[in-house]
């Protein structure tokens, strides 16, 4: 299911997610039919085409809406408010706001729940929006944010980790080359995570990021000897992670 796929640069990034939702969607129905769905995305995500797809397939969404200044103003008195919260303690304030919200461009085809975050720190204003299909019973306010919206941060950790197994080395002069090469990571990954999940459970890695993995485990110095019937790894006497070593390859042996 895992897939990357390279893009042009003169297209928005929305284009096209309808069709890759569409079919990640299908292959995890095909194995958990029951399975609840929810699809988070920043606001360059937020088009009607895909949240209309969502709502008539039984997707729910969280989705971030870029600011503008008519968001703003549906939300000024919540950030008047988080600004005197902030001058008398100095903290930073938050206060949760939910609407239902059209655009006046007719670029979405029905109303639906917004939430805002009106947010003062560090002297300044921070509004942030979201639009979602949930309810007010399945995601309250301030949890749609936090909770569940906000968390979308450590998925895209993941996606940085691609970034050390090379998958921005696409200097080749056609697409279908470089598109090798991020199948290449994308094949990489998949390995790594396999190792972090099998082999790395309950060792001082197990929560490690891919570079981290990389130069401790795989990126050392050994000579390599094959026989007939084994494969020698001799490490060097200083290598401060042989017993690491050793306990990962017996993990991955059982």
């Amino acid at each position: 299911m895992l897939c990357a796929r390279l893009r042009p640069s003169n297209i928005g990034p929305a284009v096209g997610s309808r069709k890759e939702v569409e079919r990640i969607v299908k292959q995890i129905r095909q194995h958990w039919p029951e399975v609840e769905i929810i699809l988070r995305g920043d606001s360059g995500f937020c088009g009607d085409e895909l949240m209309t797809w969502c709502e008539h397939n039984t997707v729910n969404f969280v989705i971030g809406v870029a600011r503008n200044k008519r968001l703003e103003a549906l939300i000024a008195g919540p950030l008047a408010e988080a600004k005197q919260q902030f001058e008398s303690t100095q903290q930073p304030a938050r206060v949760f706001v939910e609407f239902q919200h059209e655009t006046l461009n007719g670029s979405w085809s029905q109303k639906r729940r917004g939430v805002a975050k009106a947010e003062h720190l560090d002297g300044k204003s921070n509004p942030r929006f979201l639009v979602t299909s949930l309810s007010a019973e399945d995601g309250e306010k301030q949890k749609l944010y936090e909770e569940l919206y906000c968390a979308r941060g450590d998925m895209e950790n993941r996606i940085k980790e691609q970034f050390v197994l090379f998958a921005d080395r696409v200097s080749a002069s056609t697409m279908r080359a470089n598109q090798l090469r991020i199948y290449f990571s994308v094949m990489a990954y998949t390995l790594m995570n396999g190792l972090r999940r099998l082999g790395l459970q309950s060792t001082v890695l197990a929560t490690a990021q891919v570079g981290t993995i990389r130069l401790r485990l795989l990126k050392i110095g050994a000579l390599v000897r094959v026989t007939v019937r084994k494969v020698w790894v001799r490490m060097a006497s200083s290598y401060p992670y042989q017993a690491l070593f050793s306990q990962v390859l017996m993990q991955l042996r059982s």
